[in-house]
């Protein structure tokens, strides 16, 4: 993968501000995209854009392919007609510094549906000004947006029935009745007839979606700016994904997961992390030629300008969980398919597919190989460059993530969605890990922040990027995520203004000083 020297930040979308409690694909996406290019970036990265379930993860979404509907910008439906001006302005009183996601889905989900439906109505016409793209639309998307729209318009009814009845878990492989469940043919056809207006709404969520990333990636694009995105290696249990294939995954008769996937004790968990996701059947993937992999990829790299694949481990090998056990101690590793995936991916999609490899957490030989072999660029992380939590010892001169042990073809991060904050970070060390930073950096405690970013600018990287939060100086309660916990994440947002041009100016300098600026 060809990279120019280059540097960006990494900022999701529910985290811009705007008035309608979580950040969207409306003007204030465009107005970052201003900023960036005034700052002098050629990078935004963002987390997966699917629709979050339990927990509002990004990382567990209820569809891989699918779109967040609360990410829909309000404004830009008013602009198609298919809101009021009165409506919009209706708008609850939401926090401006957190997403309060039940509020905000209780909110805009009642509106998105008002909109859904005049959108349908008018579609009903045969004459309407939607019908020809819409049309364009489902036929791109059909492989996985027949199925999506079925599963979320059964979802809707049965997780408020489980509600009702005190029930704890209303996953379709539990809760759902069982011919359903098993997608036997009439009951799908069933129940495709009975639903077919809440489907029709659902697919036209998921067009106005994607009818607004489309505008905002080619806006980005024209200014410079190019988009990296993001898929988990796993997907959630309760998805369109697992129900629409449950062979390509280790579930057992009754339709619940053998193993889960997770990682092994470590730094950040003395019992490892339970993730829960249900692990791939990978000799059924490899018997279907990974055409459901090549189908996911594929749709990334129609929506990103560069794909990160999280856990990028999991491909060599992966930690093994039965689904029995409450912690992820005790599992084991299993062999991936590793080459032999990105060897089909390739020849489906060409050999300069555009993906950036999470190399993070324990990794072996057999994965830096994988990496290696394929090209990709990995990750380094500045802030383990000084964590002796990480390295064993804060004063390794050969910790890899030290800026003097880079190679070229690979990104620096200050930090990523999963640390603290470089202020938080920095408040929360111990004197001996602050003294190495001062001495390695020539820095002065009050400079600490801005000493890293610079590390990171300066470096030999071919690209840098750094969280939002880091460049504001934020402290712990801006970050993003604390893994191995639930409730709480996923909230922060940028304040208003908060990226002014005094802040823009200062990052262009310090990006045009080491060479990462826009080439004329």
């Amino acid at each position: 993968m060809q990279m120019n020297r280059s540097s960006g930040i990494l900022l999701h979308l529910s985290s811009l501000p705007g008035p309608f409690g979580i950040g969207d694909l409306g003007p204030e996406a465009c107005a970052f995209v201003d900023r960036l290019a005034e700052a002098g970036q050629s990078i935004w990265q963002v987390l997966p854009l699917g629709p979050t379930g339990y927990g509002d993860s990004p990382y567990a979404p209820f569809s891989t392919f699918a779109g967040n509907e609360l990410l829909i910008s309000p404004e830009l439906l008013e602009k198609d007609g298919l809101l009021t001006a009165g409506e919009l302005a209706d708008a609850p009183s939401f926090p401006e510094e957190r997403v309060d996601f039940g509020a905000v889905r209780s909110w805009k989900t009642a509106l998105l549906d008002r909109a859904a439906e005049r959108f349908v109505s008018e579609l009903a016409t045969r004459a309407g000004r939607w019908n020809e793209d819409f049309a364009r639309f489902h036929e791109a998307e059909k492989l996985w947006l027949d199925d999506y729209a079925l599963f979320m318009a059964v979802k809707g009814e049965y997780d408020a029935l489980a509600l009702r009845q005190g029930g704890s878990d209303s996953s379709w492989n539990v809760f759902w009745p069982r011919p359903l469940a098993l997608r036997e043919s009439s009951a799908i056809a069933g129940e495709r007839a009975r639903r077919f207006h809440s489907i029709q709404k659902i697919e036209a969520l998921q067009y106005f979606f994607f009818s607004q990333w489309r505008k905002l990636k080619a806006y980005a694009n024209s200014r410079g700016i190019s988009i990296i995105g993001d898929i988990p290696i796993f997907v959630a249990l309760d998805s369109a994904d697992v129900w629409t294939h449950p062979e390509l995954f280790c579930l057992d008769a009754e339709l619940r997961p053998v193993e889960v996937a997770g990682v092994p004790p470590d730094y950040f968990s003395e019992d490892g992390q339970r993730w829960g996701n249900p692990v791939y059947n990978w000799r059924a993937h490899e018997r279907e030629g990974f055409s459901w992999w090549i189908r996911r990829i594929a749709s990334a790299l129609a929506r990103y300008d560069y794909v990160r694949v999280d856990h990028f481990r999991g491909f060599a090998s992966y930690w093994a969980v039965p689904a029995s056990e409450k912690t992820a101690r005790n599992g084991c590793w299993r062999p991936s398919p590793g080459s032999a995936l990105f060897s089909a991916v390739r020849k489906s999609l060409g050999s300069e597919v555009p993906i950036i490899a999470e190399d993070l957490g324990f990794i072996t030989e057999d994965v830096r190989r994988l990496r290696d072999d394929l090209g990709l660029p990995g990750m380094r992380i500045l802030q383990f460059a000084f964590d002796a939590s990480e390295s064993g010892t804060a004063f390794d001169p050969h910790n890899a993530f030290l800026p003097h042990n880079y190679i070229e073809h690979c990104l620096v991060y200050t930090g990523t969605h999963d640390n603290n904050t470089l202020a938080g970070w920095l408040a929360s060390a111990s004197p001996a890990e602050r003294d190495y930073v001062d001495r390695y950096l020539d820095c002065r405690a009050d400079d600490r922040v801005w000493a890293m970013l610079r590390a990171a600018w300066s470096s030999v990287a071919a690209w840098s990027i750094a969280p939002m939060q880091d460049l504001l100086g934020l402290g712990s309660g801006a970050r993003m995520n604390v893994p191995s916990t639930v409730g709480g994440n996923w909230t922060w947002r940028l304040a208003e203004g908060a990226f002014d041009p005094a802040l823009a100016r200062r990052l262009r300098d310090m990006t045009a000083l080491y060479g990462r600026a826009p080439q004329a």
